[in-house]
């Protein structure tokens, strides 16, 4: 059985292909959420990191690429319903999930195909 100490998850991953960094940094919506520095150690390898309060997304570059479709990071939002709409406003489709009782979410693919999951923020 795994027990739980800590009280949230402060970083998660996804992947991106070689040489789209730079775009996953300057595409609005991605670059929103806030593009923090990797360490020099780190910057060598590629890929990018961002951050949302104390929670990071670490995008790293994998070759040969292949978008994960199955596993994938949940995202907390505070206005779920917005955001919605501004994805789809940029061309993103957003497919509401109703699977888990109570739970406000929904799935996108970010702009490499990777699959992410968004939740409404409780309250």
């Amino acid at each position: 059985m795994l027990t739980h100490a800590g009280r949230h998850v402060w970083r998660s991953s996804s992947r991106l292909p070689n040489g789209s960094a730079t775009y996953a940094r300057s595409t609005p919506g991605i670059a929103s959420s806030g593009v923090t520095s990797k360490p020099a150690a780190l910057a060598a390898r590629g890929g990018c990191w961002f951050r949302a309060g104390e929670q990071e997304l670490h995008v790293g570059v994998e070759e040969p690429f292949a978008p994960a479709r199955k596993a994938h990071p949940g995202l907390v939002a505070n206005e779920l319903a917005a955001l919605a709409e501004r994805l789809r406003a940029a061309g993103h489709e957003v497919r509401f999930e109703e699977s888990i009782p109570g739970a406000a979410r929904f799935h996108v693919a970010d702009p490499f195909g990777n699959r992410l999951e968004v939740r409404q923020a409780e309250l």
